[in-house]
């Protein structure tokens, strides 16, 4: 299996890159430095790309099994000004009309298109259960997704598979999200954030990246799949966290704080949503960690 991946230099893009690489798949992964990645696994190829154009590499595409589109500005990489709210949106847009326009050209065209996109195209929804069929939210991390989900529906009409995985904050002690909620438990300092009411759908690295292979491989699978464990609220996160690390976890971090410090990007850990992956699961995938204490105790134990 030819396999092209973009923001394949990310947590999540080297884990699966890894992944099928160790498999004897080909794997070609598209990155705007490629001369800057280091150790990365053996088996894979990188080309360069400008982000926003098929320019030098669309020619990949034609005769590629399946294109993984994983590729994004970090959302946390700083405060949203309204400069970093643009780049954030049109980034994720033009990667994706450009991997629409690099499959429109192709001859031999990918069986499967995987295309990224987030639990916060639901918006803040308090306590109520959310599933595929859910209405999107109007705040800006809602209409970032919307605008990177309908990016590449064009190739749906040239008879493209195509997949939206809605994912959950995925966990890992490599980067991401984790380990800067592990620091303040380190430091004996750590608790809920904020209220502690709002709910973090999760997932494991290791889930993340068998349910995007799953979903490469099942031909049964197309349209929006929500991909998140078993939901917790922040309080039952920090909880369970404290818990596994023999750490308190009583001390709140308040609300005000977080919005001092982050400003409007406070909104990813101060709202959430309670998701279901009910696709997922009635595809037949079944998650090797759908509860947070035995993914954390094996995240710290294996440092993945």
């Amino acid at each position: 299996m030819r396999v092209i991946i973009t923001g394949g230099t990310g947590l999540i893009g080297r884990a699966l890159v890894e992944e099928l690489a160790k498999d004897g798949h080909e794997v070609i992964v598209l990155s705007r430095s490629p001369e800057r990645v280091v150790d990365f696994p053996r088996g894979a190829r990188l080309e360069k790309w400008d982000g926003q154009t098929v320019q030098g590499w669309g020619k990949l595409v034609d005769g590629a099994d399946a294109v993984v589109h994983l590729a994004g500005e970090n959302l946390s990489a700083g405060r949203w000004t309204a400069r970093r709210k643009r780049q954030i949106r049109e980034g994720r847009l033009n990667s994706g009309k450009a991997i629409s326009q690099a499959i429109q050209q192709s001859v031999k065209k990918p069986a499967v298109l995987i295309q990224f996109s987030a639990v916060g195209y639901y918006g803040p929804s308090g306590d109520e259960w959310l599933t595929e069929e859910s209405p999107p939210a109007n705040d800006f991390l809602a209409s970032v997704c919307q605008a990177w989900e309908a990016s590449t529906q064009p190739v749906e009409a040239l008879g493209v598979r195509r997949v939206v995985v809605r994912s959950g904050v995925v966990l890992s002690t490599r980067s991401g999200a984790f380990p800067r909620m592990l620091l303040p438990f380190r430091l004996f300092a750590g608790g809920p954030l904020g209220s502690g009411k709002q709910w973090l759908s999760w997932v494991h690295l290791e889930d993340e990246v068998r349910a995007l292979r799953f979903l490469i491989e099942n031909p049964a699978a197309r349209g929006a799949i929500n991909l998140v464990a078993q939901p917790l609220s922040n309080r039952q996160f920090a909880k369970v966290l404290g818990k596994v690390m023999h750490r308190p976890a009583f001390i709140p971090v308040p609300a005000f704080v977080i919005r001092l410090l982050f400003g409007e990007m406070g909104t990813v850990v101060l709202d959430g949503q309670r998701v279901a992956s009910e696709r997922l699961t009635e595809l037949g995938f079944r998650f090797r960690f759908p509860e947070a204490e035995a993914a954390f105790i094996d995240l710290l134990k294996k440092k993945i």
